[in-house]
């Protein structure tokens, strides 16, 4: 039976054609077990981060010295560190953070590269070579070492974190959307609106923006994974939070300074680096196989 066939009968009968389109999505995403996988993986993180007040009755700062490196137990299921604080409750604590900084620095950055882009993509051309200079120019210089001379000059801080991510993330959303929108810029509707006398920013906020934003969307969320593991980076690095503020990089740092007397704390701080970038990746290619076309994987 044609797949066509199968699908008109698996959809119940009065539904619209936007309906049947997003149950046909639907049961295309439930049919995808590495993306229904993620999407668990990732929901897990964010529950853990948003109730880590409730599965834990520890604070995360809360010091006691007397079971300092602790193994694993009842009242300490992944041990305590070398202030004897608990452990998972500073890995739930710390993915509030990760998460935080995720969805700040990719919302700004995806913001000011859609404007940046389409500004190089529809502008002149003089316009167009300024930002690609400067586009290069910021990825030139690699993001730990961006970092080092930010943090000379203001110090660290989460902000600190947050400001490197942003000004590195920034040109790579605006090259792909100035690709998108210089593609689109010769369509023939793009064209009519022109003729018809429409300025700029309706062209751009109304033609070329709704056709872009869709995979700028998916290729975002496959990049927290990318935040996440540069924050925890520049945390173990000495570069980003500061103690005793809770990190998934801060608690590596600390696994790593005491990895001879216990290996708990080097895996309680990269296990949800692996979890988080399995979930979001995972989830992420579901979605653009969904809603991209373009770039759906041959099957």
């Amino acid at each position: 039976m044609p797949a066509q066939l199968s699908e008109a009968i698996a959809a119940p009968t009065g539904m619209t054609g936007a309906q049947r389109e997003r149950a046909a999505k639907l049961r295309r995403f439930l049919g995808d077990p590495l993306g229904v996988f993620g999407f668990v993986l990732v929901l897990l993180i964010v529950l853990s981060a948003i109730f880590a007040h409730v599965l834990t009755p520890y604070e995360p700062a809360a010091i006691d010295v007397k079971v300092r490196l602790a193994e694993p137990s009842f009242e300490h299921w992944v041990g305590t560190d070398q202030l004897g604080r608990d452990v998972l409750t500073r890995v739930l604590y710390g993915g509030r953070i990760a998460l935080e900084v995720a969805a700040i620095c990719i919302s700004v950055s995806l913001a000011g590269g859609l404007v940046l882009g389409m500004l190089a993509g529809y502008g002149p051309r003089w316009l167009d070579s300024t930002l690609i200079l400067i586009f290069d120019a910021v990825r030139s210089f690699p993001t730990i070492m961006f970092a080092l001379a930010v943090v000379t000059l203001v110090g660290p801080s989460l902000e600190t974190i947050e400001l490197v991510i942003i000004v590195t993330s920034i040109p790579g959303y605006a090259r792909i959307v100035r690709t998108q929108t210089l593609s689109l810029k010769t369509n023939e509707f793009i064209l009519a609106e022109r003729a018809l006398g429409a300025n700029m920013a309706r062209v751009l906020g109304v033609h070329v923006m709704p056709n872009i934003i869709g995979p700028l969307m998916i290729l975002a969320s496959m990049d927290v994974p990318v935040v996440v593991t540069i924050e925890a980076g520049l945390s173990f690095l000495g570069l980003g939070v500061r103690p005793p503020t809770p990190s998934w990089g801060s608690i590596l740092n600390d696994g790593y300074a005491f990895i001879r007397n216990t290996p708990w704390l080097v895996i309680a701080g990269g296990v949800p680096l692996i979890i988080t970038t399995l979930g979001f990746t995972f989830l992420g290619e579901a979605l653009r196989d969904i809603f991209d076309p373009k770039l759906r994987r041959a099957t």
